[in-house]
């Protein structure tokens, strides 16, 4: 096995380019048309070498999502495009919150297809929505037990039988020609990028249905669409199947509106979001994974209900397995099950051997705020709902700081499950210009990667390389010209290319690791470049560094890092007849945890039980290998 490692400066492998000014400007208040968005040319862009790293949100709710809305959020899509592009807004709770970091490149609101606008609606007195029995049931000043009758509305997601006296589908179309309108007027080439789309909120239910602490597994997907989108949207409430999604999808293909679906959370899924059954528990066929294949090339593998990368019960080799956790159902305070289903990197191994490879998905983060934002850093992570912004939410900072933590102190569980909600986290493309075209195309082809909130930007290549092209000042060209970038399929094993730098603002990179996944469903990780030079154990294939170290009175971090690591790689393993699956994951320096912030800024120590420290991370979307 042989290692070429290089810590360069920070900017070596940008391939940034400059973004011409597009030949017209898109004011607030303007909404232009398609055939206007399209005629922005680019032809006179160089492309395929200069691709550049974008950064962006395709998961965010606003007042019209029925949960942001009874929970207190009150900012609309305007709102979030406000505060993508670095302006201040109010999180519902009274508190003003900025973007951490520079504007986004791109941006989706993401509002709950189901009921789309109809409870800000109910609680409008006079409306005649306000007027039906389940909106007095909430909203009415004799309502009882509000809690109870709202999380009526939620079940019936679950059922798919919706309740039919708020069940105003010409209101619900109303608001959603009003979101695609704002992502229209905010949409301005080369600066931010604005997406239509919604979440398709599919779940299935827990032990009894009706049981108010049941939950739900977690089916989600988020639409998104390239340009046009159409007049209605299909929802939960048409059909709970996400394979009846699919058929719609492909409808709307086929009607010349292009579309694609995003999992997320799957780590709350129990299994079923990568369950290798059809949702009725028929075999899988290859009709099923072209079909899937074809409208969901990506995954959430991040956002602010933990992570969907692996967990230790299933990853018991990888060290950094248990990073941002989340253990709940949806919509209940109980336990999900960490099994192979649950988890992307096991579906990505599993599916290699399953007809047609359905799972064969890139990755990308993004954050699932209900506050018309994303919280993307530890230090001002402000939550996921409004009530977030509280310590009885957060429960990172005991009622006297000065007399510190009790002995018997521990998380209070609760359905906002505040103190498991990780600051995270951002979709990443390498796309050829910030358009609406580019980004929906890097997608489709799966050139992306997630972080889980810093801005790293990872890069990984397979090809028949020499050490020549990793240090050659043409580098990423001669990475193009002579292979295949991340989300690519190649016949043949040949040699990787990592690379990926860090955030300015946030920690160095500690190490980069290849993960490598075979067609037994086994998993291999290898480190392939170190913070300081450091050198790799040829026996357990990890870095030989120190242990990076913070000060928890501070937050102050010291220890190995680089501004950017590089590394050309064999696989010792590699065959020439069996598939198998290649991606990069980068890891920072170890940093406080943003509950270990709250208890710094309080003079207090870190909750007893409580992570402390983190890693933050990037992913990109793998690389596969299918022999002939």
């Amino acid at each position: 096995m042989r290692y070429l490692l290089l810590a360069t400066a920070a900017t070596g492998l940008c391939a940034c380019i400059d973004i011409p000014e597009p030949p017209a400007t898109f004011e607030a208040g303007d909404a232009p048309s398609f055939s206007e968005i399209d005629a922005f040319d680019l032809s006179d862009v160089e492309t395929f070498e200069t691709r550049t790293a974008l950064f962006g949100d395709l998961h965010i709710h606003t007042t019209n999502s029925f949960d942001a809305y009874i929970f207190g959020t009150r900012s609309t899509p305007d709102d979030a495009y406000a505060f993508a592009r670095g302006e201040t807004i109010d999180n519902g709770a009274g508190v003003p919150i900025t973007l951490s970091g520079p504007a986004l490149d791109f941006i989706a609101v993401t509002d709950h297809g189901e009921y789309m606008g109809i409870v800000p609606e109910m609680a409008r007195r006079g409306s005649e929505l306000n007027k039906t029995e389940t909106a007095q049931s909430i909203f009415g000043l004799t309502a009882t037990d509000r809690r109870a009758n709202f999380i009526q509305i939620g079940r019936t997601i679950v059922t798919g039988e919706e309740l039919p006296d708020i069940y105003d589908r010409e209101h619900m179309d109303s608001v959603w020609a009003a979101t695609v309108a704002a992502a229209n007027r905010a949409y301005a080439p080369g600066q931010l990028t604005t997406f239509a789309g919604y979440e398709f909120t599919a779940m299935e239910p827990v032990g009894s249905a009706l049981d108010t602490q049941a939950g739900a597994k977690n089916l989600h997907r988020n639409v998104i669409f390239r340009g046009q989108a159409p007049d209605q949207l299909f929802t939960t409430l048409d059909s709970p199947n996400p394979e009846d999604l699919w058929d719609w999808m492909d409808r709307e293909r086929a009607a010349g509106r292009e579309v694609l679906s995003i999992p997320h959370n799957s780590n709350a899924s129990n299994g079923r979001m990568f369950a290798g059954v059809t949702t009725d528990g028929s075999p899988l066929t290859v009709a099923y994974a072209q079909q899937r294949r074809r409208n969901e090339p990506i995954a959430e593998i991040t956002q602010v209900k933990g992570t969907s990368e692996t967990h230790p019960n299933i990853a018991p080799n990888d060290e950094w397995a248990d990073f941002e956790l989340y253990s709940n159902l949806i919509g209940a305070v109980s336990q999900s099950e960490p099994v192979r289903g649950s988890f992307v990197r096991s579906a990505l191994a599993d599916s290699l051997s399953l007809p047609g490879d359905p799972y064969h998905v890139g990755f990308i983060g993004s954050s699932d705020t209900h506050v018309s934002a994303g919280a993307f850093s530890e230090e001002d992570f402000f939550g996921k709902f409004p009530p977030d912004v509280t310590n009885e939410n957060r429960q990172s900072v005991p009622e006297d700081p000065a007399a510190g933590w009790p002995e018997d102190v521990a998380d209070v569980p609760d359905l906002i499950a505040a103190p498991q909600y990780g600051a995270s986290g951002l979709a990443g493309v390498w796309a050829r210009s910030n358009t609406r075209g580019d980004i929906f195309d890097a997608m489709a082809a799966r050139e992306t990667f997630g972080t889980s909130g810093p801005r790293i930007r990872p890069r990984l290549f397979m090809g028949g390389y020499s050490e020549m092209d990793l240090i050659s000042p043409d580098r990423l060209e001669r990475a193009y010209a002579g292979g295949v970038p991340m989300g690519s399929t190649v016949e043949a094993p040949g040699r990787l290319i990592a690379t990926a730098a860090a955030d300015p603002s946030s920690e160095p990179l500690e190490r980069l690791q290849i993960i490598a996944l075979r067609a037994d469903g086994s998993e291999e990780i290898y480190d392939v470049a170190c913070a300081d030079g450091a050198p790799i154990d040829a026996a357990t294939h990890r870095c030989q560094l120190p242990e990076g170290a913070v000060e928890l009175s501070t937050c102050a971090a010291s220890g190995a890092g680089a501004g950017e690591l590089s590394a050309i790689w064999d696989d010792p393993n590699a065959s020439e007849t069996e598939p198998a699956a290649y991606y990069l994951r980068v890891l920072e320096r170890p940093k406080c945890r943003w509950s270990t912030w709250d208890a710094v800024r309080a003079g207090t120590l870190p909750k007893p039980g409580r992570t402390a420290v983190i890693q933050d991370r990037a992913w990109s979307s793998p690389i596969w290998v299918k022999p002939g």
